[in-house]
């Protein structure tokens, strides 16, 4: 029987620092002061070298740097890094997409253009709101001016793939304040857009004042009429919602993103990476100065596991089915030597009958009901091949 994963055509990269923690925040981040970050840098060099021992990279297509703040590094620490990216990862499609996350405020014209010269042709910026005391609140530092002045930094550089991230049902957050600042979005003119719900996750702030109820979320109808809001005003202008939280251009969808979400193989590297290569995946040690141990020794995994073929089946459709354009039953078919229906045949019909899926010819996709219920069209596929 055939291997029923993918070559590896995407590497993600984790940079932890930050300059401070949001209140939301449970990524896997560390505040920069004090940190060994040349020596994190040694230490992600001997984890690409070994990665590319193990698996030898093919051809890329997609390069996503994220974080916490890649952009806190300094210019030379950012030439080093790009560098390290160009020697272990050489071979690169012609439509080669090579993102980078930053925060404004901390991309100033030197290092975008350091960034520039390294590679990096798309950037995601985590605004979160226009509204200043959103921004206070939910504990981001930098300021509106600041996005203003990162974006035309960006655009006088060069950089024409351009993103940012919005926060939807934050603490005290209106609809009105939904609408003013997708207005403000909408003005730069970028060519993509992320729009997130709040996710109120443990070890952060905002879980210990939700545990205390002292976090003034919005009513679950204010968040829903946010949502809606979005889906509304985007596609006035003329930006395609290509997934349950993000919206494009024609043809400036975030490839990187439907790696995952096509569930393809994936390589990655730094501190708490995940990673998924030849049907395992793994999740790398996370502190920065134990990653910088267990990288002199070797593969610096915290945890790596097998994936059956029935979870990656499960997969397949619980990441595929965010991608509004769904799942298609010729690719799995291909992925998995088998008609999609013999596996998932009665759960589609039910979800069909619900109104919470539709078919259309080879596809399977998400209703409009269906995208308003995201999650509980997702959990039907969870465990049901075990």
């Amino acid at each position: 029987m055939k291997p029923f994963y993918t070559p590896a055509r995407a590497v993600y990269i984790h940079i932890p620092f930050c300059t401070n923690r949001c209140h939301y925040c449970d990524f896997n981040t560390y505040v920069l002061k004090g940190q060994p970050v040349n020596d994190y840098l040694d230490a992600l060099e001997r984890e690409m070298q070994a990665t590319v021992e193990h698996y030898p990279a093919e051809l890329v297509e997609t390069v996503f740097v994220g974080g916490g703040t890649p952009t806190v590094l300094l210019p030379e620490q950012m030439e080093r890094f790009l560098s390290l990216v160009q020697t272990y990862f050489p071979h690169r499609t012609d439509n080669f997409e090579f993102t980078m996350e930053a925060n404004p405020g901390t991309t100033d014209a030197d290092k975008l253009a350091v960034m520039k010269a390294g590679g990096v042709n798309r950037i995601s910026f985590g605004v979160q709101s226009f509204n200043p005391d959103l921004l206070k609140r939910i504990g981001r530092i930098h300021t509106v001016d600041d996005v203003y002045e990162s974006i035309a930094n960006a655009k006088r550089l060069g950089f024409a793939n351009l993103s940012i991230d919005l926060m939807l049902g934050l603490p005290e957050q209106t609809v009105s304040m939904m609408n003013d600042s997708l207005d403000k979005a909408l003005k730069l003119d970028l060519q993509h857009y992320s729009i997130y719900a709040l996710k109120v996750e443990e070890n952060t702030l905002f879980h210990t004042l939700y545990q205390k109820n002292e976090l003034p979320l919005p009513e679950e109808e204010d968040e829903l009429g946010m949502y809606l809001l979005t889906m509304n005003k985007l596609k006035e202008a003329g930006y395609s919602q290509y997934e349950i939280s993000n919206f494009a251009l024609p043809g400036y969808e975030s490839r990187h993103n439907l790696m995952y979400w096509h569930n393809r193989s994936y390589y990655g590297l730094g501190a708490g990476a995940h990673g998924y290569m030849e049907g395992r995946r793994h999740i790398n040690v996370k502190g920065v100065q134990a990653y910088i141990d267990a990288a002199a020794q070797g593969l610096p995994r915290m945890e790596a596991l097998e994936v059956s073929r029935n979870e990656a089946m499960e997969d397949f459709m619980m990441v595929g089915l965010r991608v509004l354009n769904g799942v298609s039953k010729a690719d799995f078919a291909r992925q998995f030597g088998i008609a999609l229906v013999e596996e998932f045949g009665p759960t589609v019909n039910r979800l069909i009958e619900r109104g919470l899926l539709e078919v259309d010819n080879d596809r399977i996709r998400l209703s409009e009901q269906g995208v308003l219920f995201g999650n509980e069209v997702f959990a039907e596929f969870i465990g049901i091949l075990s």
